[in-house]
């Protein structure tokens, strides 16, 4: 069984756990700027590399909390967690 461990609740199984994706996506700071393919790509594309990734995950069945996870997508391990707003370790 695969443990994800949320900052405020500690180890718990991946089942509590919903992928919420990419971690760090910075808005624009001007939306109404932006035309229907550059809202577009902020909204729907996003980096999908192999290896050591930022992501967003929330405790769905746990605190309910958003937090940001390092995960390796090559062997599907988390090398740690850390709470929303804080920098990527």
């Amino acid at each position: 069984m695969l443990l994800i461990d949320c900052p405020w609740c500690g180890k718990r199984p991946e089942i509590e756990f919903s992928y919420g994706g990419q971690a760090h996506v910075v808005r624009p700071a001007q939306p109404a700027d932006y035309d229907d393919a550059q809202w577009t790509g902020f909204l729907y594309l996003r980096n999908n590399e192999r290896g050591l990734r930022a992501e967003r995950w929330r405790h769905s069945h746990g605190c309910g909390r958003f937090f940001n996870a390092l995960r390796d997508t090559t062997t599907d391990q988390f090398q740690g967690t850390y709470k929303v707003g804080e920098p990527r370790p």
